[in-house]
C-alpha cells in the first residue's frame, strides 16, 4: 500500500476566485474575462470526455514523482487510477490530469493524458485518456486514444490529478486573449493565486482550450535516459521539443503553494483531434493567442506515494 497524506486546502467562493483572477490576469493578457457560468456539457465536441462536469467532491491527488523519472528511472513504480479513486476517497470520480505513462502496459515511456470516469460498484471504468509518443517512423508525435489499445487504467512514475464526481454545476470560466507578459497561461493562474492568497494554499483543476495560436509542447523520449540527469538542462536535453497548433484541449493541475509535500505545483497535458499533444510548456504565439478555460477550486490534497529522495530538477 502506497503511503497517502491528506491536507484540507483553502476554499474560496467562486465569485471570490474570478475576481482575483480577472485581476491577475490582467498583467499578463490583453483581453481578460472571468466569470462564474454552468459548467458546459464536457461530453460533447471538443471535449468528449466521459463525465458531464468537473464538480462534485473536487480534489487533487499528487501521485509519486519527478524523482521517480531522474535522475534514472524507477521502472517498478506503477499506479492504478482505480486505486487512486479510492486513496483519495472518492471511487467511481472522474480523473483529469497530467502523467507518465506506464512503461509495463506500453513496453516504452510515453506522455499520459489521463481523461478517467473510474469504476464503481455500479460501472465499469470509461478510459477516456490519450498517450503521446515519439513516433517511430519520423520522430514527430503520435497521439493515440489510450482504449484503442489498452483495457486497464495504469500510469507509471508520476501524476498529477484533479478529481470530482464529474457532476454538472457552477465553475468559473476563464477567456484570455493576446498575451502580453512572460508567463504562460497556467503559470499566470497560479502565480496570481499564490501572491493573493499566500500562506493559504489554494487548489485548482479542470479543463482549457487553446483555441487560436500555436504553443511549445514537450513528448518524453521512448527509451529512458541511461546517464544521470541531474540537471533541467541535462532533462531539456533528452526531452522532445514541439510547436503544435490549436485547438488543443489542456488539463491542468494547479496548487498555488506547496504546504510541505514535494508538490508539483502545476502540470498541464492536453491531446487534440488533429494528432497532436503532451505536455504543455507555454503558447508561442502570444499576439494571436486565446485561452478558454473551465476551473474548479478543490477542497482537498492527497499525497500518494511520496518520493523518500527528492530533488527541485524537471518539474517544469
Amino acid at each position: 500500500m502506497a503511503r497517502v497524506e491528506r491536507f484540507a486546502f483553502h476554499v474560496p467562493s467562486l465569485e471570490e476566485l474570478a475576481g482575483v483572477l480577472q485581476k491577475g490576469l490582467k498583467e499578463n493578457f490583453a483581453d481578460v474575462q472571468v466569470s462564474v457560468v454552468d459548467c458546459p456539457d464536457l461530453t460533447k465536441e471538443p471535449f468528449n470526455f466521459p463525465a458531464k462536469g468537473i464538480c462534485g467532491k473536487p480534489r487533487i491527488a499528487d501521485v509519486g514523482g519527478v524523482p521517480y523519472l531522474i535522475p534514472l528511472v524507477q521502472k517498478e513504480k506503477v499506479y492504478d487510477l482505480n486505486t487512486v479513486a479510492k486513496d483519495i476517497e472518492l471511487p467511481g470520480a472522474f480523473i483529469l490530469g497530467a502523467g507518465a505513462a506506464s512503461s509495463k502496459v506500453l513496453g516504452i515511456n510515453a506522455e499520459f493524458i489521463p481523461i478517467v470516469q473510474t469504476k464503481s460498484e455500479k460501472k465499469p471504468a470509461v478510459n477516456g485518456s490519450y498517450i503521446a509518443q515519439i513516433n517511430p517512423a519520423d520522430k514527430g508525435c503520435l497521439l493515440e486514444k489510450y482504449s484503442s489499445k489498452y483495457t486497464d487504467c495504469e500510469f507509471g512514475l508520476l501524476a498529477n490529478l484533479y478529481a470530482s464526481e464529474g457532476q454538472p454545476g457552477k465553475v468559473i470560466e476563464v477567456k484570455a486573449n493576446g498575451r502580453t507578459g512572460e508567463l504562460n497561461f497556467v503559470t499566470c493562474l497560479r502565480q496570481t493565486l499564490e501572491k493573493h492568497y499566500g500562506e493559504k494554499p489554494v487548489g485548482m483543476g479542470g479543463t482549457f482550450i487553446i483555441q487560436k495560436g500555436k504553443a511549445k509542447i514537450h513528448i518524453m523520449p521512448p527509451e529512458f535516459s541511461s546517464c544521470p540527469l541531474n540537471t533541467d538542462e541535462d532533462v531539456n536535453n533528452w526531452l522532445k521539443f514541439f510547436e503544435m497548433k490549436a485547438p488543443l484541449i489542456c488539463q491542468p493541475v494547479i496548487v498555488s503553494r506547496d504546504p510541505g509535500f514535494d508538490l508539483r505545483v502545476e502540470h498541464t497535458h492536453c491531446f487534440s483531434h488533429h494528432g497532436e499533444g503532451g505536455h504543455y510548456h507555454q503558447d508561442t504565439s502570444p499576439d494571436s493567442v486565446q485561452y478558454l478555460g473551465y476551473f474548479q477550486p478543490a477542497e482537498l490534497l492527497f499525497r500518494i506515494d511520496r518520493p523518500q529522495e527528492t530533488h527541485p530538477v524537471g518539474r517544469d
